[in-house]
């Protein structure tokens, strides 16, 4: 099976994509679902923003060197791989502040309904956002179901179906097209968050019918740790929504210094401070490793890559049970197995030198990212894997050890 994945690998399309990535020797890195590789060209695009602009052309860089249009500019070139039009997409804030601003504004867009229907597993953060924004907003309900309830869950009550594209720990898609379907017949808005899934495989959120969505820059975007997040408006819903966070950067004309705020048209409405330059220098680079990339190339190596992960693991672990769906085209780009001692199962792997990361209560998560993962890599994990499990070499004091991020 060694020499079919290296096979693969020299008939790759994607192959010289990785050429793009500084990838440590020894290290087989399949956490791009957590964090995206450093991407060559970023130094270089932090040392030259820093360097010659900040420090060279001062203030005057937001025009000379266009700072700001830099949230509209990332989000033009991030558009195509998430199937929207370059004005349905702004780089803006974390995933979780763009969940709010989205949250609210179609809550406000739907008077007479009160209710969030969301998934019981959905991702803690996503349960956590409508959990604040429902404590600010008397009235306000959230609905919890489990993920086969969702479609017949949508009343006339409902306000907003709120999902998560990928799920995190399993890897399970959604029917993004079915579900906004379901809601648009009653009424709903739909908002996804595609942090599991931009940059992974192919997402049409325009061709799906999508209302509202946001992702995040750090993960398959490569965009580096903590580096900002998008939100999706689409172009028919822009003037109707309005943020609840009124910044001066979302105003009509900012640098009128109104009294009164007064929104900007279309999707900058959605801006509210000051864009962080320095991180956005690092998202663009990010995005820009899929130049010339086909979303259909990834997301084809990504189905082969993964499945080649999972046979190899089967076969050879059986210790392990599988947690991700079985048909490529209801998972994410990740494979999640689980082991009652996954977290020390997962340290031993590090050890060695193949990072994946787990997720409680007991899940050995890999994210394998086509533009630099091979098809070598997850035949190589796959045989580390089975050693340390066949060898019982995970269970040492030292991999029980828990981190304070796991």
């Amino acid at each position: 099976m060694l020499d079919e994945a290296r096979a693969l690998d020299a008939a790759d399309p994607l192959a010289l994509a990785r050429q793009r990535f500084r990838l440590p020797d020894g290290v087989i890195y399949l956490d791009g679902n957590s964090l995206g590789a450093l991407p060559v060209m970023t130094p270089g695009a932090l040392s030259r923003t820093a360097e010659r602009e900040w420090g060279n052309d001062l203030i005057t860089s937001w025009n000379k060197h266009g700072w700001i249009d830099a949230p509209a500019r990332i989000a033009a070139k991030l558009a195509p791989l998430v199937g929207a039009k370059p004005n349905e997409l702004l780089v803006a804030d974390s995933t979780s502040v763009c969940l709010f601003k989205l949250l609210a504004a179609a809550l406000a867009a739907r008077p007479g309904r009160a209710t969030i229907l969301t998934e019981r597993r959905n991702f803690p953060t996503d349960l956590y956002v409508a959990q604040g924004l429902a404590d600010l907003l008397p009235g306000t309900q959230i609905n919890t179901v489990d993920r086969a309830d969702l479609g017949t869950a949508i009343v006339d009550d409902t306000a907003v179906l709120y999902l998560t594209h990928t799920d995190y720990c399993s890897g399970e898609r959604h029917d993004m097209r079915a579900l906004n379907e379901v809601a648009h017949e009653n009424g709903a808005l739909t908002i996804w968050d595609l942090s599991h899934s931009a940059g992974a495989f192919a997402v049409e959120l325009n061709g799906s019918g999508c209302d509202l969505a946001v992702g995040c820059g750090y993960k398959y975007l490569n965009g580096g740790p903590g580096a900002p997040a998008f939100l999706f408006v689409a172009e028919h819903l822009q003037d109707d929504l309005r943020s609840p966070i009124t910044g001066w950067m979302g105003h009509a004309e900012p640098f009128a210094f109104a009294g009164d705020y007064r929104p900007a048209p279309g999707i900058s409405r959605f801006l509210t401070g000051t864009p962080s330059i320095l991180a956005l220098a690092a998202l663009e680079a990010g995005v820009g490793t899929f130049d010339g990339i086909l979303m259909s190339d990834i997301e084809a190596k990504s189905a082969a890559m993964t499945q080649l992960f999972i046979d190899e693991i089967e076969a050879r672990c059986p210790e392990v049970t599988l947690v991700s769906p079985r048909d490529p085209a209801q998972r994410g780009s990740q494979v999640s197995f689980s082991h009652p001692d996954g977290y020390a199962v997962m340290q031993a792997l590090i050890a060695r030198g193949v990072i994946g990361d787990f997720r409680a209560p007991n899940i050995i998560r890999f994210g394998f990212a086509p533009l630099y993962n091979r098809f070598e890599d997850a035949w190589q994990a796959a045989d580390a894997l089975a050693e340390i499990l066949s060898t019982r070499e995970w269970d040492q004091p030292r991999f029980h050890a828990r981190q304070k991020v796991t």
